[in-house]
């Protein structure tokens, strides 16, 4: 299987703080990698390997409290 690139727009994050804390959000997920978090752009790009892991990942950076969706 490939992986299959990514690409959420992430709201709320207004400091360094909270790009570290998408980044290790979605590290923390089993078969996300190539994790990138533009703070300026306000989005969180990576790969996975599957598609149920995109809800996964969308939910765990809500719930962190960093509101996201699908670009």
């Amino acid at each position: 299987m490939t992986d299959q690139k990514i690409i959420l727009t992430v709201n709320n994050m207004s400091c360094s703080h909270c790009s570290g804390m998408v980044q290790k959000t979605l590290e923390a997920i089993s078969g996300v990698s190539d994790i990138s978090v533009d703070l300026a752009a306000k989005k969180a790009s990576f790969s996975i390997q599957g598609k149920n892991l995109v809800d996964q990942a969308i939910d765990a950076v809500t719930k962190a409290g960093y509101p996201a969706a699908l670009s």
